[in-house]
């Protein structure tokens, strides 16, 4: 019994193939199954799975990368001194008597005075301390007492131990005076020399751009590397000035010195104009 031909075998006995479309870019041929007179059959293409494709984001330019070249890197320094802004004056005075309202009375008139003076020239009351020791010797009584003045005005201060002595005599003992820094006064001194610093360091930096012809931008950087301090004295420090110092020599020993040195980082904006130049 004949069978109809295959579909693949055109008439006449000869072999016809429909021809298939070429496969796409990307599509894998799929090999097929031998057909029975040994010929192989057509190869289909056969889809593979659609791939996404990923774009890398574009790289920022770094800022810092951006900025090379046009920076200026410079330091610079200061020393400031500052001298004391308090002086603290003691005076100390005593009586000894047989009767002890003897001795308490000839040291409070004496008290009295010392506190009126020192008022009188514009100290005020929370500046003065007084410290009283009333005590028994054999058959007498003594009384000692001791007035600490502090000082912001000098010169007020040598007013009143003057006119102390001129009043008093040898019946009060004036020690010379403490000078010192407050806390204040220190931190003051710190800024101060921290500020010129910059100030030394931007104003380098202006000097080498004219020098260059560049115009100075804004500040990137300001690091400050390195603070110094020496001399000066506290209130809490024992004074260790010999007496035969004069008044000068005693402030000058008691000056306070601060060195600071900054690094700083300035932007470069570029040629000076030439007229703001010649102006």
């Amino acid at each position: 019994m004949l069978c109809d031909p295959p579909a693949w075998q055109c008439e006449g006995g000869r072999e016809s193939r429909d021809m298939a479309e070429p496969p796409s870019q990307g599509a894998a041929l799929q090999r097929l199954p031998w057909s029975r007179a040994g010929s192989a059959a057509m190869a289909l293409p056969a889809a593979l799975p659609a791939r996404s494709m990923e774009l890398a984001p574009a790289p920022v330019p770094s800022p810092v990368a951006a900025a090379t070249g046009r920076e200026l890197h410079v330091s610079g320094s200061a020393e400031l001194s500052a001298g004391p802004d308090r002086a603290r004056v003691s005076v100390r005075l005593g009586s000894r008597k047989g009767a002890a309202g003897a001795a308490r009375s000839s040291v409070s008139r004496r008290l009295e005075y010392i506190a009126h003076s020192a008022r009188h020239r514009g100290v005020p009351e929370e500046n003065m301390t007084v410290t009283e020791d009333f005590s028994r010797l054999e058959n007498t009584y003594q009384m000692e007492a001791e007035v600490s003045i502090i000082f912001s005005d000098f010169g007020k201060m040598q007013n009143v131990c003057n006119l102390l002595t001129e009043k008093l005599g040898t019946s009060v003992t004036i020690s010379p005076p403490h000078f010192y820094h407050t806390p204040e006064a220190i931190d003051a001194l710190r800024r101060q020399v921290c500020v010129a610093a910059v100030g030394n360091t931007r104003q380098k930096a202006q000097e080498v751009c004219r020098l260059l012809g560049q115009s100075l931008g804004k500040p990137l950087l300001i690091r400050e590397e390195e603070t110094k301090e020496w001399g000066g004295h506290t209130d809490s420090q024992q004074p260790n000035a010999p007496d035969s110092q004069t008044l000068q020599e005693r402030i000058l020993n008691a000056t306070a010195y601060a060195s600071c040195r900054v690094f700083a980082v300035f932007e470069i904006k570029g040629k000076e104009n030439r007229r703001k130049k010649l102006l």
